[in-house]
C-alpha cells in the first residue's frame, strides 16, 4: 500500500495552523479583555483605587472585597449560602464591601455587570445583585439576558426610572467592565467568587461554602452583623 506523504504533510499543517490561530485568538482575547479604558465612564459608587469594584460603606472597616460573574454557577450558590449576611453587614455598615463584577463568561456577563452598575445609581444595586443571581440562566451565554430583560428585571425590583432604561439600553457601563477586568487580573484574581478580606483571601477550601466559618472569618476582621450577633444569642437562649 502506497503511502501519499504530501497529503500527510498538508494534513499537518493544517493542524499546526489551525492551533496557531486559536492561540493568536485566546491571546487577542485576553488582552482586550485585560485592557482598561481610559475614558469608560464609571457609576458614581466605584472606586478606582478599589479596583474599579462597586463600594459600599466607604468609610468603613474591614474591607471585603468579593470578585463574581453574574454567569459564574459557583458565584450563585455562594450567593445562596452567603449573600443574605453579605447584604445584612453592609446595610449595617459594618464593613468596608467591595463588589467587582467580572465578564470573562461572555457576552450576557458584561450586560448583567452593567445592568448592576446602573442599578447602583438608583440606590438599587443589592437587590439587582440578588436578582441577577436568582434569575440566572442554566446555560452560560444561552441568549435569556438581553437588555430588554435587563430592564424588566430592574423593573421587578422597583427600578422603573428612564434614566435606568437608558443607562442598560445605552450599555453605559460597558467600557467599565473592561476596568474591572484589568484591576482584577492585575490583583492576581483568576477566579470567581473570590474574597478578599484586608487584601488577604480568606480559606477557598474550608470557609467559602460554609456559613458559619464564613461569618467566623468576616468576625475575626471585625465584620459582624448585631442582628445576627441577637439571633444567635436568641437561639442559644431557647436551647
Amino acid at each position: 500500500m502506497s503511502i501519499n506523504n504530501n497529503s500527510d504533510k498538508g494534513t499537518r499543517n493544517l493542524v499546526i495552523g489551525m492551533v496557531a490561530f486559536i492561540v493568536l485568538v485566546g491571546a487577542i482575547f485576553s488582552f482586550i479583555s485585560n485592557k482598561s479604558s481610559s475614558t469608560a465612564k464609571v457609576p458614581a459608587a466605584v472606586s478606582a483605587s478599589d479596583g474599579y469594584g462597586i463600594v459600599l460603606n466607604a468609610n468603613a472597616t474591614p474591607k471585603i472585597d468579593i470578585f463574581i460573574d453574574y454567569q459564574c454557577p459557583i458565584c450563585k450558590n455562594f450567593e445562596i449560602i452567603n449573600g443574605g449576611y453579605i447584604s445584612e453587614i453592609a446595610a449595617n455598615a459594618k464593613a468596608k464591601v467591595v463588589i467587582h463584577p467580572m465578564t470573562f463568561i461572555g457576552a450576557e456577563s458584561i450586560l448583567a455587570a452593567n445592568a448592576a452598575a446602573c442599578a447602583a445609581d438608583e440606590g438599587k444595586f443589592l437587590d439587582m445583585n440578588i436578582a441577577l443571581f436568582q434569575n440566572q440562566s442554566g446555560t452560560e451565554n444561552s441568549g435569556l439576558w438581553t437588555g430588554d430583560y435587563m430592564k424588566r428585571l430592574g423593573n421587578s425590583i422597583g427600578l422603573k426610572s428612564k434614566s435606568f432604561e437608558k443607562c442598560v439600553t445605552d450599555g453605559t457601563y460597558v467600557d467599565w467592565t473592561k476596568n474591572v477586568a484589568k484591576a482584577s487580573a492585575d490583583a492576581n484574581v483568576n477566579s470567581t467568587p473570590t474574597v478578599k478580606i484586608n487584601g488577604k483571601e480568606i480559606d477557598r477550601n474550608t470557609e467559602y461554602m460554609d456559613p458559619v466559618k464564613f461569618k467566623a472569618a468576616l468576625a475575626a476582621a471585625g465584620a459582624v452583623s448585631y442582628t445576627h450577633l441577637r439571633a444567635h444569642e436568641t437561639d442559644a437562649y431557647l436551647v
